[in-house]
């Protein structure tokens, strides 16, 4: 698309210098033209040279390039930014007014702390792994320590902007997804288990899904050979899935918070939380909208699309808690807010704006029961509703992506002629449903499998868990030495 847009202009562009060079050359050439019975004399002008005419073509050629090229690295990079600010202050404000008062500097150090951490791995081995060439399950070491990684596009994923920023922009989706674990565990996990666990995380669940997905020639890529098509358009599978299995997983695993649910745990700020939600809201046009890797029109739909997923969503949780307990809470917008943001991620770059608002409102409904009625019916502690809002919001999106997914809105399919093919079941696709099915199945399958294992590992090693004492006391003291709040001060 952004091929034919350069060709449009450029013909334009020339067509309009010809015809200008043509009605300045005529009054010219007739002025000089040699009276009755004077000899005709050659003019300079009259010599046209093809070779400048080629020149001056070739540098308006790359002219238009160069700037397309800055308009579209401009915005990868304030996506980026907008990517990390989602997790500190934005995730980092919303879980730490979730958490009681005694825990709220540990929850935030989590996700600064993922911050650093993830970008040292990824910086190494992590964005090798993730998207250079090897398996169908993991790419390979061809870009340890980011060799190779520079100004020059890699035209296979982004060819109008450097390498170095597709790398920082999936950097940013590389740190926000194990920091939506930490919501699942809040309050009662050793920050030194919380260490090696998401640094084993990142390798073993993250970086092969992300692969799978979205690296050149992953099993589930739907523009790179992947043997079966899957359409991700910014990470419900490889982020909001994996995260959110992955949280319940290990919520289990730690077991219940001391007294849960007999003592009353109630959020020790609302207003971090509302703060921090607004901010994800924000983020999130970085998110989903920035994976078009482009300033065009895709990420124009993208950004559209994403806000009223949102904006349905927090309607539909809402509506639900409304008409089950009698109020709205801020709470529950909030909750259903990030929900619809979680559900619309996968469709964003397919769907047009009525079933972006309807994917948000069954997410938001669905996301709700989650986590006010089966949470309470089988009890886990799933401290931040890590499970409900991110695995079952990403679940429910990547499948009703399958539905919605519009040949109109990004023609991500094409015969051999160039021609654009249905992309979904309501575009005449029926069979990306069953791609979408599987490819939700193989992320909570490694999600499940990979994540007991780390914790196995770990809790043989250093174990997991706080003792019962140091949880009671808060994990800000007995972890970190501090305190959120000295009103004595």
């Amino acid at each position: 698309m952004r091929r034919s847009t350069v060709g449009v202009l450029l013909t334009l562009l020339v067509s309009l210098s010809a015809a200008g060079w043509a009605g300045a050359r005529s009054p010219q050439s007739a002025s000089s033209a040699p009276a009755a019975g004077q000899p005709a004399q050659a003019t300079h002008t009259e010599s046209a040279n093809p070779s400048k005419t080629d020149q001056r073509l070739d540098a308006l050629e790359q002219q238009v390039k160069q700037a397309q090229t800055s308009g579209d690295n401009a915005w990868m990079l304030a996506s980026s930014a907008l990517v990390l600010l989602m997790t500190g202050p934005g995730l980092a404000l919303f879980y730490g007014g979730l958490v009681r008062r005694k825990n709220v500097l540990a929850t935030m150090m989590q996700s600064f702390t993922l911050m650093a951490l993830i970008t040292a791995l990824w910086a190494l081995f992590g964005y090798s792994l993730c998207f250079h060439s090897g398996s169908r399950f993991l790419g390979s070491l061809g870009y340890f320590a980011l060799h190779g990684v520079g100004a020059a596009p890699d035209s296979d994923y982004a060819a109008t902007i450097p390498q170095q920023t597709f790398m920082m922009f999936q950097l940013m989706f590389a740190i926000i997804t194990p920091a939506l674990i930490t919501g699942a565990f809040a309050e009662r996990m050793k920050f030194s288990a919380m260490v090696v666990f998401m640094t084993l995380w990142s390798i073993i669940v993250y970086d092969p899904m992300a692969h799978m997905v979205w690296g050149k020639g992953g099993l589930l890529n739907a523009t790179l050979g992947g043997r079966f098509p899957t359409l991700d358009f910014a990470g419900g599978t490889v982020v909001h899935i994996s995260s959110g299995v992955s949280a319940l997983v290990t919520a289990l695993y730690l077991g219940k918070r001391v007294g849960f649910p007999r003592v009353p745990m109630p959020p020790h700020s609302v207003v971090l939380s509302f703060i921090g939600a607004c901010l994800l809201w924000v983020g999130w046009f970085g998110f989903n909208a920035g994976s078009a890797l482009s300033a065009g029109s895709l990420a124009s739909s993208a950004f559209v699309a994403t806000h009223f997923g949102a904006a349905a969503a927090a309607i539909g949780w809402a509506l639900a808690e409304w008409l089950r307990s009698g109020k709205a809470s801020v709470l529950g917008a909030i909750s259903g807010a990030v929900a619809g943001l979680v559900a619309i991620t996968p469709a964003s770059g397919f769907v047009a704006p009525m079933p972006a608002l309807f994917i948000g409102f069954v997410a938001g409904v669905v996301c709700y029961l989650m986590v006010a009625v089966v949470k309470g019916k089988f009890g886990y502690d799933d401290s931040l509703d890590a499970f409900g809002v991110h695995g079952i919001g990403g679940t429910v999106g990547a499948i009703l992506t399958g539905v919605f997914a519009s040949s109109a809105v990004n023609a991500v399919f094409k015969d051999s002629q160039g021609n654009a093919l249905p992309v979904g079941l309501i575009d005449g696709h029926p069979g990306q449903v069953l791609n979408q099915l599987l490819a939700v199945c193989i992320s909570w399958v490694l999600s499940i499998v990979g994540t007991l294992v780390i914790l196995k590992i770990v809790d043989l090693v250093i174990g997991v868990r706080v003792p019962e004492a140091d949880e009671v006391e808060g994990l800000d003291i007995s972890q970190h030495g501090e305190e959120a709040y000295n009103f004595e001060a």
